[in-house]
This record gives structure tokens, C-alpha cells and sequence, in this order.
């Protein structure tokens, strides 16, 4: 049987469903609220469950080789003394896959062009949909209305969807730090082309990640670099003043952060309260499932915000596809493949978000002293720990 599924926003998560979906032969139309798609941010550190999950869906090789080739992980003290230097060569062998950092225009640009601009609508904002045993409609701003068998609801942080399915008011909630971040051209000046050099102190990181050249005209080669600062919410976010800001921050710092602030691009760079939403007690509602960012926004801290997104749409479809295949009916087959995917996501993308809020906060100062206890254990880390640490996470995906 094919279904009519209608996917709200066209971000990683929405066009991951979409695409994964068309595999199995459904009708697939994404609508997005904005007129232009512009990715917010500059790179992902996308990790190995996720390129899994684009090799699932059959864009792996072009990921791969728009991505960067991340072998090693550096920790460096703020004035540059190094703390710690290991291979993630064993970490993905025992995962069966490399991390693949990546453009987020890249990405996305990828995913649109597999899903097809024909099966893509922007300028389309929903604000309400009503759903029954027989079918859902979503309304538009605009006055439209569309019906399908199944509403994928993947409209972000800032989700207008998620209050309603979950059936109380769902608040963002600030993490404690401010990110700014900005691609720049790699050079070996700033750090070594194959090694993710994280400089941190004072509760403050500053990150460095080889991330290819996602596609660039140049064909050069670029970092994915940020800078985290701990700070009020709502601060002054002025793009004029980037540049003055960080120099203040980072005073003092090495020799390899003061050549990345004098030399990136203001113009391209995003400054970002970071936020996340506490962990859902379920993500469908009749004919509904909610995913991505809009189910879990978590702190960017474990690198998984996009891979678990990946993960709940490739879930997602291959539990409706065998619900379709085992059930006679296909009401009670969308109603038990929901059923599915909550259990299988619920507690797994939860648990995501709680570590990544306490490792945020123990990266940014939160108790000092687990901070400072963070760096000493720095000093002595030969990378068995950092590894296990990420192994359990990728193989506790739906891939391994």
C-alpha cells in the first residue's frame, strides 16, 4: 500500500523522512515555512550512526566525500599546551564507520536534491492540524488546508506543532552558553588537517574540525570552527561587534585562536543562545509522529542533534513499512507502527538530551569544580575513555 505523507519542515530530519519514505514508495510532499532555505550554522560534526543512516538511504558516498576526513582528536589547554592526542582510528573500526563533519549547506543541499524540488514547497507555514482514525489535515497560515495519511511533523526547535502533540506547553530552555560559528579555510597554521583540536579553559572551548570542502567553488579545504562562551541569556547579538567580542573573551589564549579571530569572515558567521527542550514522554499523536529538533533540540555537545534526527526518520519509515506489511488494515497499521517508533525513540533520544545538558554543563562551567576536574582528567587521557564514550552512543542506534 502507498501512503500520502505530508512532512512539515525541510531540514535534516523532514528530508531524511521524506527520502526514506520514497523508498518505499510512498507519496511524499515537504513543506517548508520559509521562502529560502538557509542552513543555520556552519558545519555538523556528523557522527558515524548517522552517516549510517545516509548510507541507508543511499546518499553515503557523496556525504563521504564532501565531508572531512577527521582521524585524530586533540585537547589543548587555552594558551595552547597540549593536553591530550589519540587516533579515532579504533573508534571507527569497532563502529564500522567514520564520522563524516560536513557543510551543513552540503547536507542539505544533498538531501533536497534526492528528495526532488518537485516534492518540496516553501513559503508554506502550518499552524494546526486535526487528525482522525481515517486521516490528518494540516492548516497553513495561508488558509490551505492538506490531508494525508500520515503527518510527519519535523519543524524544529521552534516547533508550532509539538504543544499540541504532546498536549501541554513544551518551553525551550537556555543551556548557559553562547556559540558563535564560521567556516574557515584550513591551513596547518591553525591546526593539523586531519585532527579535531578542541583549546578549552576558563570555561570557555574554542573548536577547530576538519570538514572538508562541502562542495565549495575553490575546492579548498575548510575548518567547522566555534567559539563557546558562557553567558546571560538574551546578550547583545551585533555582527559588528564579533570580532571586538571575541578578541575580549579570548584574551590571552593561543597563539592558533588569535590567527582564527583575526582571520575568519564576519559575514559568515551565526552566533547562537543555545538551547534544548526537556526529554518528551511521547512523540506521536493519531496519525502524527514529531522528530528531529522539534522532538528533542538538545545541546550540540555530543555532536548528535542532526544523527539522532537521521535516526528517528529512518525509524520512522521502516516501522510504518512493516506495520503496512503485517497488519491487514492500514488504520490499525499506522496506529501500531506509531506505537513502534515511540517506543523505540522515546527513552533513546531522552537519554541523548539529559547527557548532552550535563556535559554542556560540565564543559562551560556550570560547578567549577567538575570543570576543572574535567581538565585535569584531560591531561591524563589517552583516548580509551573519549572513544567508549562515543562507540556507546553510535551502537545504540537502530544501525549498531
Amino acid at each position: 500500500m502507498s501512503l500520502n505523507v505530508l512532512v512539515i519542515g525541510a531540514g535534516m530530519g523532514g528530508l531524511s523522512a521524506a527520502l526514506a519514505f520514497q523508498q518505499h514508495g510512498h507519496r511524499v510532499t515537504v513543506m517548508e515555512r520559509v521562502e529560502d532555505i538557509r542552513p543555520i550554522g556552519a558545519a555538523i560534526s556528523l557522527w558515524s550512526n548517522g552517516v549510517k543512516v545516509m548510507h541507508q538511504l543511499g546518499l553515503g558516498t557523496t556525504i563521504e566525500r564532501l565531508s572531512g576526513d577527521m582521524q585524530r582528536m586533540r585537547y589543548l589547554r587555552h594558551d595552547g599546551e597540549l593536553l591530550s592526542d589519540f587516533s579515532l582510528t579504533p573508534l571507527y573500526e569497532d563502529v564500522e564507520q567514520r564520522a563524516c563533519p560536513i557543510a551543513r549547506a552540503a547536507l542539505q543541499q544533498t538531501l533536497f536534491d534526492a528528495v526532488g524540488a518537485e516534492h518540496i514547497e516553501l513559503g508554506q507555514h502550518c499552524v494546526d492540524y486535526v487528525s482522525n482514525a481515517d486521516g490528518v489535515t494540516a492548516f497553513f497560515a495561508d488558509g490551505r488546508q492538506v490531508t494525508a495519511d500520515l503527518l510527519v511533523v519535523a519543524d524544529g526547535t521552534h516547533s508550532k506543532l509539538r504543544n499540541k502533540i504532546i498536549g501541554r506547553p513544551v518551553e525551550r530552555q537556555y543551556v548557559g552558553y553562547v556559540n558563535w560559528n564560521v567556516r574557515v579555510q584550513a591551513t596547518a597554521e591553525l591546526a593539523p588537517l586531519d585532527s579535531w583540536d578542541q583549546y578549552v579553559g576558563e570555561s570557555k572551548r574554542v573548536s577547530l574540525m576538519p570538514m572538508g570542502t562541502g562542495g565549495n567553488a575553490d575546492a579548498e579545504q575548510e575548518f567547522y570552527c566555534f567559539f563557546d562562551v558562557p553567558l546571560p541569556a538574551n546578550t547583545p547579538n551585533e555582527p559588528a561587534r564579533y570580532r571586538e567580542e571575541l578578541r575580549e573573551h579570548f584574551s590571552g589564549w593561543s597563539d592558533a585562536v588569535q590567527t582564527l579571530i583575526e582571520h575568519f569572515d564576519s559575514a559568515r558567521m551565526a552566533r547562537v543562545e543555545i538551547h534544548d527542550i526537556e526529554p518528551l514522554e511521547t512523540l506521536i499523536d493519531t496519525r502524527v509522529a514529531l522528530l528531529g529538533d522539534a522532538a528533542h533540540g538538545m545541546a550540540p555537545d555530543l555532536g548528535q542533534g542532526g544523527c539522532q534526527a537521521m535516526e528517528d526518520a529512518w525509524v520512522l519509515a521502516q516501522v510504518v513499512q512493516k506495520a503496512l506489511e503485517d497488519v491487514p488494515t492500514p488504520n490499525e497499521a499506522l496506529r501500531q507502527a506509531l506505537d513502534n517508533y515511540n517506543t523505540a525513540r522515546v527513552k533513546r533520544v531522552g537519554e541523548i538530551v539529559a547527557r548532552a545538558r550535563t556535559r554542556a554543563q560540565m564543559i562551560h562551567g556550570h560547578t567549577p569544580a567538575l570543570t576543572q576536574n574535567w581538565y585535569d582528567e584531560l591531561s591524563r587521557e589517552d583516548g580509551q575513555g573519549v572513544r567508549e564514550g562515543i562507540k556507546k552512543t553510535i551502537l545504540g542506534g537502530p544501525l549498531g
